[in-house]
């Protein structure tokens, strides 16, 4: 959650995933495709799926390999560092083959199997893995600023498997 300050009053924002949890909350878990993996309970030892989320890039026209160069270089090292972790199983990057029509292009698409929903949110040590594999935070951060700046738009798409037999 990230807190504003409006008025003298402190609001709470919520992130991304606290998003999608007030949504899946508010839809219920009647859906299938609504339902995350709700967490063991205490003392069970019940093994929490593994949680895969596809994460859709579009940039400006013209930008798309000076984005790729810079994820490869500031994020994809992160990545990296969290599947070394076991926090993440399964790292991809895919590109579509041809043009699509403008309202529904994308550039690039990063899929990634976490270990379990709880994995995919927790940030536990990610902020001293960035201080660890990027000494120079200067550069760093005017890269990983870059790398936004050519976005048109970015999407997380939680993605839950459906069984094919009844």
């Amino acid at each position: 959650m990230h807190e504003k300050m409006d008025g003298g009053m402190k609001r709470k924002r919520l992130s991304w995933p606290g998003l999608f949890a007030l949504l899946l909350s508010v839809l219920g878990t009647g859906s299938g495709w609504a339902q995350t993996p709700a967490p063991a309970p205490a003392g069970a030892a019940a093994k929490e799926p593994a949680y895969k989320v596809e994460y859709y890039y579009k940039t400006q026209w013209g930008h798309a390999d000076e984005w790729l160069a810079l994820f490869k270089k500031n994020h994809l090292p992160l990545l990296k560092a969290l599947k070394e972790e076991g926090r993440i199983l399964d790292i991809a990057i895919d590109r579509p083959r041809y043009h699509q029509t403008e309202d529904g292009r994308w550039d690039y698409r990063v899929t990634i199997t976490w270990k379990s929903y709880a994995a995919s949110n927790d940030p536990g040590n990610e902020q001293a893995l960035i201080r660890k594999l990027f000494p120079d935070q200067e550069t760093f951060k005017g890269e990983e600023q870059r790398r936004f700046e050519i976005l048109i738009s970015h999407s997380d798409v939680p993605i839950v498997s459906v069984p094919l037999e009844p």
